[in-house]
């Protein structure tokens, strides 16, 4: 099918390859179940097909569209067989996602004319928020952009010095104060300090808590508000992190923030290490929220551009 032409390099390719192997192992065995017997694609396989999609943690929603192009696909053909069914799958889910205009992205980029681009970072503790932003600031600077982390997760002393390891690691600054300090505070001396050296690119991390949508709500809004002072649009795009290890629950996180803040694009990590790697198909599909960023290993290079052509190859070859 013309959709599936090599977009990545044989290495990242192979790193996305090896980050999905759990999930796609994980629905192959339950497919190569659910066809057991079966030489047709008849109604029996796609009922058997959708449990799997669910299972797999794609979402009812998005199973529900991907069967209605599948059954089209049994009405115009008259016949497909079930070895056809990786294939079909393949294709539909793919042409599926080509419906959404986001997805496409190669590599790490910053639309030009924003400078410092802000990035405000936020999501539960535990999700990897703090090395999603280690692992940006690395691909950004790797571009020969220049890089300034801002620390506003101040209530919680362990994520103000895991960030600090990674500015560390990465060789880019970091803004930070003293656990208990406003967040704002930290978010608005970060941008000065980014203006002041010319920097490409600021990341902000936040505290993670959705006990109390209100105060999250809260404090995100006095964190842009303040921000604005410095670069009168930032910040330029709120990132959502959600740990694909948690499936649906992913989903139900990505739905309470979009409703505690206006998020703009989604990054999904340890997708390496779970079977659900299914959730970035339904996520890609049902919300209006681009995913750009997945987490596909533990190494400094494994976050990588989501594209939706390479991740749905990845997952049904």
């Amino acid at each position: 099918m013309s959709l599936f032409k090599r977009i990545f390099s044989k290495e990242k390719k192979e790193t996305l390859d090896k980050g999905l192997e759990k999930s796609k192992t994980s629905f192959f065995s339950k497919l190569s179940k659910a066809v057991a017997g079966k030489t047709k694609v008849d109604d029996d396989v796609l009922d058997n097909l959708e449990e799997v999609l669910v299972s797999s943690d794609v979402g009812v929603e998005t199973t529900l569209k991907v069967i209605d192009r599948i059954e089209e696909r049994v009405a115009k053909d008259k016949y497909l067989g079930t070895d056809e069914l990786n294939s079909i799958l393949r294709e539909e889910i793919a042409g599926l996602l080509a419906e959404t205009n986001v997805g496409n992205d190669t590599e790490f980029t910053i639309p030009e004319g924003k400078k410092p681009y802000v990035i405000m970072v936020v999501g539960v503790n535990g999700v990897g928020k703090t090395t999603t932003i280690g692992k940006l600031a690395s691909q950004f600077s790797k571009k020969g952009l220049k890089v300034v982390l801002g620390a506003a997760d101040t209530f919680r002393a362990a994520a103000i010095d895991q960030l600090q390891v990674w500015a560390d690691r990465v060789n880019v600054p970091i803004v930070r104060q003293e656990m208990g300090s406003d967040p704002a505070s930290v978010a608005y001396d970060t941008l000065k300090s980014a203006v002041s050296q010319d920097a490409d690119v600021v990341i902000i991390d936040t505290a993670g808590r959705l006990h109390n949508k209100v105060n999250l709500m809260n404090e995100l809004t006095k964190i842009k508000r303040v921000m604005q002072k410095v670069v009168e649009d930032a910040p330029h795009d709120v990132l959502l992190v959600l740990d694909g290890s948690t499936g649906q629950n992913a989903f139900e996180q990505a739905k309470q923030f979009t409703l505690a803040t206006e998020v703009t694009s989604l990054a999904v990590t340890k997708l390496d290490g779970t079977a659900k790697g299914g959730v970035v198909i339904g996520i890609s599909d049902q919300f209006q929220i681009p995913v750009k960023y997945i987490g596909v290993g533990e190494g400094i290079d494994d976050l990588q551009v989501f594209n939706k052509i390479e991740f749905v190859d990845s997952f049904f070859k």
